[in-house]
């Protein structure tokens, strides 16, 4: 047996591609999917493209159920991962998909979300600088939030390397409708979602104080909108540069040294622009820079999958390190297409 896992809220969409990624992962064994509400019921009614697991049920969400694993994934919604990981021993490691403790800042996290602050973990996005070693010595680690990882891959580097100005970003960013969850609401019906685009917490986003913290920025203004299809993330940010006239070989190469190792991180090649469709199922970032010719601003665009990078492959990349396996292990940077 190997290193053995559970998975708080396997059945909702994150979670469920927890599960299919944790099936093709040679160091890792499922040992509980948990969801409260569909205990008893076999696990492929409701991820019936997951048929590995024909003789799984789902559990309660107990933390006697999860605290027999060596490590669990906490797939909840933002607010519940808290209490539950308080009943968790400390000799059970934990990679919390939730937004419970991202943010360092108690009055940020009452503004966005409200309720107590539970505290921070380890953030986990381990293309940072710093921080894959501080994963792997972390027995608790905060994944990121879907829309973080976009602009964070885009934007990080170019502050760091005094590029831009912290005080001017601008984000346009469109997801999928599974980074909803799995929850029904009448404005994510298909009906209501085709042929349609449209604009959602406009000016209030919860995943903003997330980007200001890991990248410094200090002022940002985000747009998201809700695209008409199932999956992806496509962000474009845009900074003002620190001085007039700077050149996009600069930007790009800039970004081409900060990820030059990164297995999941990829900075396309001039003119092609990323698709959310070419990350799909991958735990992929694509990256395209550009000068903007009349206004002068930097334009990064950001593409990935937000099941994937966004979070499920982020939590099990995540897990890798702090089990001391190649992080790489059970992933895939090659998306599926058409």
């Amino acid at each position: 047996m190997g290193v053995t896992v559970a998975v708080a809220g396997a059945s909702g969409y994150a979670g469920g591609e927890l599960l299919r990624l944790l099936a093709g992962h040679p160091d890792l064994e499922v040992i509980a999917a948990a969801a409260q509400s569909q205990a008893g019921q076999p696990v492929t009614d409701l991820h019936p493209q997951l048929v590995s697991y024909g003789d799984l049920a789902f559990s309660s969400t107990s933390a006697d159920v999860l605290a027999a694993a060596d490590l669990v994934f906490l797939a909840l919604p933002h607010g519940a991962s808290a209490a539950l990981a308080a009943q968790l021993p400390a000799t059970c490691k934990i990679v919390d998909l939730g937004a419970d403790f991202r943010l360092a800042d108690a009055v940020a996290w009452q503004r966005y979300y409200g309720g107590e602050h539970a505290g921070s973990w380890t953030y986990g996005l381990p293309e940072l600088p710093g921080q894959r070693a501080a994963i792997a010595a972390s027995d608790r680690v905060a994944n990121t939030g879907c829309y973080a990882v976009a602009v964070i891959a885009a934007l990080a580097p170019l502050i760091a390397a005094g590029l831009v100005e912290a005080e001017d970003v601008v984000v346009v960013a469109a997801s999928g409708a599974s980074g909803a969850g799995r929850s029904a609401k009448l404005s994510l019906l298909a009906s209501e979602v085709m042929a349609d685009l449209s604009a959602y917490k406009v000016g209030a986003h919860q995943h903003v104080p997330e980007i200001l913290q890991a990248t410094g920025a200090r002022g940002l203004s985000m747009t998201p909108v809700l695209a008409p299809m199932t999956r992806g993330i496509l962000a474009t940010v845009t900074a003002r540069p620190s001085s007039p006239g700077l050149p996009v070989q600069q930007v790009r190469e800039v970004l081409r040294q900060a990820y030059a190792d990164e297995p999941f991180i990829h900075l396309l090649p001039a003119g092609r622009q990323p698709h959310t469709a070419a990350t799909f199922g991958s735990n992929s970032v694509q990256l395209q820079a550009a000068v903007d010719s009349d206004s002068g601003r930097v334009i990064v665009t950001s593409a990935l999958d937000n099941l994937g990078k966004g979070a499920a492959g982020q939590a099990i990349q995540n897990a890798n390190l702090m089990l001391g396996l190649d992080e790489t292990t059970g992933l895939s940077a090659n998306g599926i297409a058409p």
